[in-house]
């Protein structure tokens, strides 16, 4: 305010001067007779002072100028001399400049920063994440969408028609607040929801990608459990009386029929009947009580676990069993301090699994080798039992994980099951991936 007052003052002096100049020419001419040297004397002096305040508004409106370009074209590198030599109006208007482009700079740089670390989130973020405009121009995309979709840029929506048509044709047709779902060729379940904004007067669609394969897995467990836990319970109800009732009978025939008939052939192959009756029960109650533990899993225990120890701790117990079978095995960890929250035994008891199915995955080979690779990639630890087997036929890949499911011709099949279950409650998923006559890959990852 005070330089404005100034800036004031000093206009109406300049002005005041000039028309006092004026009044001056006016009285010489009454005075002397020598009029025209005097209108050219004064016409001078009149255009000096003039052309002083011209020159002095003017130097103001070309600061106004540079100060509201540099505001508009938020370019705040401009630094307004404070030693202006015009005066103390220049050097306090000056001043004044320079704290709002500082006040800006500041501004600008707490906005950049704040942008900084809003991407950061976003790039690190495991949920996929795409904006684009109504042309299809990606503004956003994250790593996380990124690796979900098996890509490695994104600038335009239609870049996605060779690789995802059907994706493509989602992401262009998408409503806000409804939920699709899209599978990835690598048959990955991506679960899209979107929104639509508007900035800058344009619609902006926000979608977000998740990977729902651990969710449903979870589901199918859960269903499974359902049905396993409704099974046992009405097998065991029904086989329950039928033992009893078999019990009783033998008794029957023992102290009752046997001494009071003399047919004993036919007495022998009733009480063999009801012997085999008997066996064959108990022999069902046993497989279905086999299942308790699918049903009744514990929640896992955490803490935190040196891998090393944990692999050494299992091949120990494996060791002997490896060897008689003719089985190789190595032990790769990368970094060798890699460490784990998990429940040392439930982790103990899936790597055994893993490990047992591997060793029996070997038909002809002369070389058999079970590789145990562990490591770290994108934030999550993975332990990998690798083996150089027969491999799983296609066919059966897809069901492996069901219960009761297995290509032995001994075993439950449900140790599969169950090391996917124990590895869900831990927040992480088990994967596989064989080939035929080379081998089997399974991934615990956490």
């Amino acid at each position: 305010m005070t330089g404005l007052r100034h800036f004031s003052i000093m206009i109406a002096v300049r002005i005041t001067v000039i028309i006092l100049t004026v009044i001056l020419l006016f009285r010489l001419v009454e005075f002397h007779t020598n009029e025209g040297l005097i209108y050219i004397l004064g016409s001078i002096v009149v255009f000096v002072q003039a052309s002083l305040l011209y020159n002095y508004v003017t130097k103001v409106n070309r600061k106004l100028i540079y100060f509201l370009e540099s505001v508009r074209y938020s370019d705040f590198t401009i630094n307004f001399r404070a030693d202006n030599t015009m005066g103390t109006t220049f050097r306090e208007l000056n001043q004044q400049f320079n704290e709002v482009l500082q006040a800006f700079r500041q501004a600008r740089a707490e906005k950049e920063a704040s942008l900084q670390y809003l991407n950061t989130i976003v790039q690190h973020i495991g949920t996929g994440l795409i904006t684009f405009d109504g042309t299809g121009q990606v503004n956003i995309i994250n790593s996380a969408a990124l690796r979900m979709l098996g890509i490695y840029r994104l600038h335009q929506l239609s870049e996605l028609e060779d690789k995802h048509p059907r994706l493509y044709e989602l992401l262009a047709n998408l409503n806000s607040g409804v939920r699709e779902l899209y599978r990835t060729p690598a048959d990955q379940p991506l679960a899209l929801q979107g929104a639509a904004i508007q900035m800058h007067g344009k619609w902006v669609r926000i979608v977000v990608l998740q990977n729902i394969q651990t969710e449903l897995q979870q589901q199918e467990v859960e269903s499974w459990q359902n049905l396993t836990r409704v099974l046992r319970h009405e097998i065991m109800n029904s086989m329950t009386p039928i033992v009893s009732l078999v019990g009783t009978m033998r008794l029957i025939v023992n102290e009752d029929i046997e001494p009071s008939t003399s047919n004993h052939e036919a007495v022998g192959d009733l009480k063999e009947a009801l012997q085999t009756l008997e066996k064959r029960s108990k022999g069902m109650m046993q497989f279905v009580n086999a299942y308790r533990d699918f049903t009744t899993l514990p929640k896992p225990n955490f803490s935190t676990l040196a891998v090393k120890e944990l692999l050494h701790d299992v091949m120990q117990l494996l060791q002997t069993d490896l060897t008689a079978a003719g089985v190789l095995w190595q032990i790769n960890i990368k970094p060798e301090t890699l460490s784990l929250k998990a429940d040392s035994a439930q982790i103990q008891q899936v790597l055994i699994n893993l490990i047992k199915n591997a060793s029996e995955s070997f038909t002809s080979q002369t070389s058999r080798m079970i590789s145990i690779n562990a490591y770290v990639t994108d934030g999550v630890t993975v332990i990998e039992v690798e083996d150089n087997g027969d491999g799983i036929e296609p066919e059966a890949l897809d069901n492996i994980f069901i219960p009761f499911y297995t290509t032995k011709k001994t075993g439950s099949g449900i140790g599969l099951s169950l090391s996917r279950q124990i590895l869900q409650q831990h927040g992480g998923q088990l994967n596989v991936r064989s080939e035929v006559g080379k081998g089997t890959v399974f991934s615990l990852v956490i």
